[in-house]
């Protein structure tokens, strides 16, 4: 790979890095929070590194400009006839066949042309800088299956507040395994994206996790039942009761709610946590 290419790249990475996680918030789509300052400085690097090596390279060229001005001034004679290294050393560039000795390789072929797919590197590069791809969303959390909750043996008193806030995997957890059944009758909150299921008649609310980046995102979901099917990737909060069936407290039991309200919302700032929902207004 020639170094303008190499420039390019480095240069324009670490711009695209600086613009998504220090100018904007465009890097928490892709990361949590925690890695954002690592993501600056990551950026920082690669654009010193782009300019220190396009600083190398013009000082290259200067440099090999006044070898070239050594090399070939000062020689000529009275006579007018050049004098240089091309008669002492014809022999070193210039074959009895005639042809010549250079820097190209021994079957003719230039080594140092940039193949021509080298060239959608930029393009992550240019996206960063111009067309983020979007967060995770309906899309990512339909072709995958709910995360599997912990295995929990006791659960604290649930608070007196009504609708009780509670994150997917709590509502999950005490659906399925709280022997005291406390989340029977119980009004509750949570707040997640809408993902559309097969069939109809009701949808999953979902919060994608992440452990470090997008490319480990799993999905918690519960089922909401409800009159009317909110548009996919519309962040909502829900409050409702549990939905009956199987046995509560067991794994029969199924994590789904029927919806008194559901209301739009804003993507929070922790979209990538199973949080609870902010309070309502």
């Amino acid at each position: 790979m020639r170094r303008p290419l190499q420039v390019t790249l480095l240069v324009l990475s670490g711009l695209g890095l600086l613009h998504s996680a220090l100018f904007t918030d465009v890097c928490l789509r892709y990361v949590k929070p925690g890695m954002r300052p690592l993501l600056i400085a990551s950026g920082f690097v690669l654009l010193v590194l782009g300019i220190a090596e396009a600083a190398a390279r013009e000082g290259g060229r200067t440099q090999e400009g006044r070898k070239g001005h050594g090399r070939h001034g000062g020689h000529a004679h009275d006579d007018g006839s050049a004098h240089g290294d091309d008669s002492a050393h014809g022999d070193e560039w210039a074959h009895d066949d005639g042809s010549a000795h250079g820097d190209a390789s021994p079957h003719g072929h230039d080594h140092s042309a940039v193949p021509r797919v080298a060239w959608l590197l930029l393009l992550p590069a240019l996206s960063l800088l111009f067309y983020a791809p979007p967060a995770l969303g309906a899309y990512t959390a339909s072709r995958q299956p709910a995360k599997v909750v912990a295995a929990q043996d006791s659960f604290d008193p649930l608070p007196k507040t009504s609708p009780l806030p509670i994150t997917l995997t709590d509502f999950t957890t005490r659906v399925q395994q709280d022997r005291t059944l406390a989340i029977k009758g119980r009004t509750v909150e949570m707040s997640g994206l809408v993902t559309p299921v097969a069939g109809g008649g009701s949808w999953d609310l979902t919060r994608i996790i992440i452990s470090c980046c997008a490319a480990d995102a799993q999905s918690v979901k519960v089922r909401i039942y409800s009159n009317s099917v909110p548009p996919a990737n519309t962040w909502v909060s829900v409050t409702g009761n549990w939905h009956p069936g199987g046995k509560l407290g067991t794994k029969s039991a199924p994590a789904a709610l029927d919806a008194q309200t559901v209301k739009k919302i804003q993507r929070p700032s922790n979209g990538y946590q199973d949080a609870l929902p902010f309070p309502s207004g």
